[in-house]
């Protein structure tokens, strides 16, 4: 049977490849600290998995459920952007339900844009933002993330080419795979950006819960005027460790939402209501778990860094997300010292070239083991002698 053309273009599946060749060190035996995954290591909070085990007893969410998500996950998701970020949201005209934020991402371009058109993405950025290029027959251009710039787009190093072919954007703070967080200053210039050039915004916020050192992360649609360009995707997969769940929204826009429903209205019948149930127990209960998973995360940061400086490799710690973006050693390239410490140490990283070509020099890292794991896996590197 011969497939679409389509088929035999998309994006080679990254996190795949990366999942098969620890997978098969770890068949051999092998002993692998997994330092290259994006999978929350920790459990749903209780109350919520007990949400989800009552509304999956009860037989009237057995059924399908409205086809843009039920009044309570809309209004759970209306109430707490007003109570996180102080933003009014619409829950009838602002909100998209998602089957997690990864569907909506891919959806997105099919929605805006037309075949040939042109859009624009981070590099070094989430590989699956690809997908929705391939998928929707477009274009893209790199806006280049660098160290240089605090991992922000620079807007004024676009072309005046780039600039005018350009009908969407993707940004995504805080950041994967850098752990760089945005200012309000950048989103102002986002919006001021956006509306010049008559392009659509979408900021990707999956990590907004995590943001260190006491500084939450600014949600793009506290910025005046951001409604007018663009929407946020969130996620729950990461505050409340709900990855398998596979619930997120978008919100903003209204003419934005209307395209994802409408797109949705095609492609699926509305999400589980027991899990629409369970989503909205998450946003709108006690936010506690919130907390105390931060805490966890900068723990780990925090070790991380120590134990790094103990070894030699000099590192810029992240200031959100549970990612950190550490430079590989002179001489070597992001895969060969990907492949070394697998091979050599039983450590797996992320090579940073699997995030765009910028991504090159650099490997990420996950803040997703315990703290003794962490020192494990830097005590193993540091036997390569390769920070010497």
């Amino acid at each position: 049977m011969k497939l679409a053309k389509k088929m035999a273009q998309l994006p080679e599946q990254f996190f795949a490849k990366l999942s098969t060749n620890v997978a098969n060190a770890i068949a051999e035996g092998r002993d692998v600290i997994n330092l290259g995954q994006g999978n929350p290591d920790r459990p749903t909070p209780v109350h919520i998995v007990q949400a989800m085990q009552q509304a999956t007893a009860d037989a009237a969410t057995h059924k399908y459920s409205p086809f843009r998500g039920t009044t309570e996950i809309r209004e759970a998701i209306a109430t707490f952007y007003k109570r996180e970020y102080d933003v009014e949201i619409d829950p009838n005209k602002e909100v998209a339900v998602l089957f997690g934020s990864k569907a909506g991402l891919v959806e997105l371009p099919m929605v805006l844009l037309d075949e040939g058109d042109t859009m624009l993405l981070p590099d070094p950025g989430y590989p699956d933002y690809l997908s929705g290029v391939t998928l929707a027959n477009i274009q893209f251009e790199k806006m280049p993330l660098l160290a240089n710039n605090a991992f922000l787009p620079d807007y004024t190093a676009l072309t005046n080419a780039q600039k005018d072919a350009a009908k969407l954007m993707y940004i995504n703070y805080p950041n994967n795979p850098t752990g760089a967080v945005a200012t309000a200053d950048f989103f102002e210039e986002t919006v001021q950006f956006a509306k010049e050039n008559d392009i659509a915004v979408m900021h990707d916020f999956a990590y907004s819960s995590l943001g260190f050192d006491g500084v939450k992360p600014l949600s793009f649609l506290q910025t005046e005027g951001a409604k007018d360009v663009g929407v946020e995707f969130y996620t729950l997969s990461k505050t409340y460790n709900m990855a398998g769940w596979r619930v997120g929204f978008a919100v903003g826009n209204a003419d934005i939402v209307e395209g994802l429903n409408l797109l949705q209205d095609h492609l699926f019948c509305s999400l589980f209501p027991a899990i629409q149930h369970a989503a909205a127990v998450a946003l709108t209960s006690s936010q506690d778990c919130v907390v105390e998973q931060l805490q966890v995360y900068e723990n780990r940061r925090n070790a991380l860094k120590d134990a790094a400086e103990r070894i030699g490799w000099k590192i810029d710690v992240p200031k959100g997300s549970f990612f950190a973006w550490l430079p590989v050693p002179e001489k070597l390239t992001s895969a060969e010292f990907a492949k070394i410490l697998l091979d050599e140490a039983n450590v797996a990283v992320a090579d940073g070239k699997g995030f765009g070509e910028h991504g090159e020099g650099y490997v990420r890292v996950g803040l997703l083991v315990e703290e003794a794991r962490i020192y494990e896996a830097m005590e193993r590197i540091a036997s390569l002698h390769l920070f010497d």
